[in-house]
């Protein structure tokens, strides 16, 4: 996923880039945008008419109705999602765009288009897989991704597309302004699966959590919370077996590799984060084989426990590839 800088317009992907083709439609865009298309703040967009319930800022397009949505986004951004009845990431990712679109407030627009029943539009875009999803502004593709991302990750997509477009499209700051402000998109709602994982992490049964995070992964492998969460479960689980004196035990036979592992972890559990990397990065330049391979892949799961930014850990991955090197 690209993700615009907030400092510049967003750049188009290679692969988008030249995309826009309405020539291949049966109506093309008009010359001159009606009264209608270009929405004023808090307003809803023309193209194809909203559901019973569903925000006035999610629309259907269709082919006859593409050029008037892409005249709207001379006024704000136009998010294109390109999706299919029979694709299972599509009932995952349109949701969420769908919520996120309702609190934008009109600063951006979501236009949903079955690529089944409106194949030349996603020939227009050069899609190659479903669910492809295409911003617009001002009538030309700026920025694009593929698949079902997490909802934080889509929502920080499109709050750097706002940043990046606000004083190119002026429908965008309006719509803000009428909402008092730049519009905060609605808390995620919780999800009842991580909520009950949670609960079992807190009642000290840390097997069964693993299970429950394992259960989100075989559904969404791509979803970096679970992966996240598993390997913190992992960790609890491993230092809740683990003897608190084995950091003794370590300390007094730095040739033990099994007491280095769990020695490591009881430091980084007790808060001692740089000592248990140097514990495993110590163990990695002492040892060979099976034991440096243990030590530096116990490394590793520590790693994933915090950002890959954190100052720590860009530290310790700068000592650990000068043991293995």
């Amino acid at each position: 996923m690209t993700r615009p800088d907030s400092r510049r317009p967003a750049a188009v992907p290679a692969a988008f880039a030249g995309a826009l083709d309405l020539s291949s439609l049966k109506r093309p865009a008009p010359t001159a945008a009606p009264a209608s298309a270009a929405p004023s703040a808090g307003a809803a967009p023309a193209g194809g008419a909203a559901p019973a319930g569903r925000s006035p800022y999610v629309v259907d397009v269709s082919e006859a109705d593409f050029g008037e949505i892409i005249q709207v986004s001379n006024d704000v951004l136009v998010v294109i999602d390109l999706w299919a009845t029979w694709c299972e990431p599509c009932k995952q990712l349109s949701p969420v765009l769908e919520r996120l679109a309702a609190a934008g407030g009109g600063s951006w627009i979501l236009a949903k288009v079955d690529v089944d029943a409106n194949p030349r539009i996603a020939q227009a875009f050069g899609v190659q897989s479903i669910p492809t999803v295409v911003a617009v502004a001002a009538g030309q593709p700026v920025d694009a991704f593929n698949g079902a991302l997490p909802e934080p990750e889509v929502r920080t997509w499109i709050s750097g597309l706002l940043d990046a477009l606000r004083e190119r499209l002026p429908g965008i700051a309006a719509a803000e302004a009428a909402a008092g402000g730049a519009v905060e998109p609605a808390p995620e709602p919780e999800d009842e699966r991580f909520t009950a994982a949670e609960d079992l992490l807190g009642e000290g049964d840390f097997v069964a959590a693993q299970r429950a995070y394992q259960a989100i992964l075989d559904a969404e492998p791509a979803n970096e919370q679970a992966k996240a969460a598993l390997a913190q479960a992992q960790f609890l689980a491993r230092v809740d077996a683990h003897d608190p004196a084995v950091v003794e035990r370590a300390d007094a036979d730095p040739t033990d590799a099994a007491a280095q592992l769990d020695a490591a972890d009881v430091q980084l559990a007790g808060g001692d984060i740089a000592g248990a990397f140097d514990r495993l990065i110590a163990s990695v330049r002492r040892s060979a084989g099976d034991e440096r391979t243990a030590a530096r892949e116990r490394l590793l799961s520590l790693f994933a426990l915090f950002p890959a930014d954190d100052e720590l850990v860009v530290k310790a991955r700068r000592a650990l590839a000068a043991a293995l090197y």
